[in-house]
């Protein structure tokens, strides 16, 4: 299949070379190589050379027919999904408090099922929520996209902003206004369900700001700078404010409570584009 991506060098921006220009859109080595090989670099429809410049207000026409994806279909549920946001090549979703992401022992529940069901074909996964954690997934369209998404995760130029209400009883005193939390994280030994703060885990960063402060509580906004297994859950208990409606990292969980940890915000660059994209929930 021969994937077709095409935009126009916006005017703003300085002359940069053919190689160049694949670099910012942040396409894979091995694409590039491809794309350079079998001339599929097109500028105002003709091939250009990968040292020469392409400038302002230029159209860009790229054909990738050397696409490869290992990952298995979604089979379609027969619910739909909240769609949020859409265009030619992505799509967001409000995912529901209590779903999983992804089928991971056969189920036909998951977001991404529902997500096929809306499509009509199976759709690729870029990032993961927890099952207990609701809001906004961003999920691709086609396997030509993943990994540029992925590189942004990686590049921090994917940001994914949440809302959570913490639980204040145990710290017994107010939050500082804003904060960051450098904690290592990896598996709890005693708890295959669960993670934990351990000097040899793997590097975790969590930025908050205090929106709404007490002192039995508070809505915090967090924004993560990686994205491990429960980090957010994980980095707030340890500070002694866990999320209000935690099962597995709040000692006052009681049974029924629903998780106050919401995706709010999702912030992007469309694509094979220069376009910056912003998503948002209604605050909850």
């Amino acid at each position: 299949m021969i994937y077709h991506f095409s935009l126009i060098y916006p005017a703003d921006r300085p002359p940069v070379s053919v190689s160049d220009l694949l670099r910012q859109l942040l396409i894979p080595r091995k694409w590039r190589h491809y794309l350079r090989i079998e001339q599929q670099v097109l500028i105002n429809g003709q091939y250009r050379s990968f040292n020469q410049l392409v400038k302002g207000n230029e159209k860009i026409d790229l054909y990738l027919d050397q696409v490869e994806s290992l990952q298995g279909d979604y089979p379609a549920s027969g619910k739909m999904p909240k769609v949020v946001y859409e265009d030619e090549n992505v799509l967001v979703i409000d995912k529901p408090k209590g779903q999983k992401t992804h089928p991971n022992q056969g189920e036909n529940g998951t977001a991404l099922n529902d997500c096929a069901s809306y499509l009509g074909y199976s759709p690729y996964i870029v990032h993961r929520l927890d099952m207990l954690t609701g809001g906004l997934l961003l999920v691709a369209k086609n396997p030509a996209v993943v990994p540029i998404l992925n590189r942004q995760l990686t590049s921090k130029t994917l940001k994914r902003d949440y809302l959570a209400t913490v639980d204040l009883t145990d710290l017994g005193q107010k939050l500082p206004d804003s904060g960051t939390i450098n904690l290592p994280i990896g598996q709890d030994p005693n708890d295959q369900r669960k993670r934990m703060v351990r000097p040899d885990g793997l590097r975790a960063v969590t930025h908050y700001q205090v929106l709404e402060g007490g002192t039995a509580s508070a809505k915090l906004l967090v924004s993560l700078e990686t994205g491990r297994t429960h980090q957010i859950r994980i980095h707030l208990a340890s500070m002694g404010c866990p999320i209000v409606g935690d099962p597995l990292y709040n000692p006052c969980y009681a049974e029924g409570q629903e998780l106050q940890l919401a995706g709010w915000r999702l912030s992007f660059i469309k694509p094979y584009s220069f376009d910056q994209v912003t998503v948002r929930l209604d605050k909850k």
